[in-house]
């Protein structure tokens, strides 16, 4: 797994956001600024929809105050999908999506989880990052599951701390 003084990997995905799709790489996404990254299993899963995701778009203005350049969010999922999640959501716009189709980004990051016993194949594992200027700062990774560790909480405590 990716760790803190890592420089992010540099891999294909495509950027959702309130402009379309995107052809990038991760580094392009992730690499400048203080960057918020949060991974989820997939896009409209209940926990990811009901408290992953909307636990960020709520906190987006207190991140932001703290110096949060941008949030993004990552799942092995495709464009399309990513875009329908953003869209119903009410984050497309605020929060930018990486779709990570093929699980190379996770497999990347050292955060790619086998589901395939639940019928989802290989997925992102609940985690964060904060990420400045390409190199992580801190990782926040689920060791159960829920949202707790991984969420906007969480990471807006740390930031304000300036333990990251």
């Amino acid at each position: 797994m990716i760790e803190r003084g890592s420089s992010l990997p540099s891999v294909p995905t495509k950027l959702v956001s309130a402009d379309g799709f995107v052809d990038t790489t991760s580094d392009a996404v992730l690499g400048q600024g203080l960057v918020v990254l949060f991974t989820v299993p997939g896009a409209f899963t209940p926990t990811c929809h009901l408290n992953h995701l909307p636990g960020f778009l709520a906190n987006l203005p207190k991140l932001k105050a703290a110096g949060v350049d941008r949030v993004v969010c990552a799942s092995v999922n495709d464009h399309h999908v990513m875009k329908a999640w953003a869209e119903a959501s009410g984050a497309l716009g605020q929060i930018d999506f990486v779709a990570d189709g093929n699980a190379a980004l996770a497999e990347a990051l050292g955060l790619a989880k086998d589901l395939s016993v639940a019928g989802m194949g290989q997925r992102f594992a609940r985690a964060a990052m904060i990420i400045r200027d390409g190199v992580v700062d801190a990782v926040f990774l689920e060791d159960a599951p829920g949202v707790g560790a991984s969420g906007a909480p969480a990471i807006l405590m740390a930031l304000e701390a300036g333990t990251v």
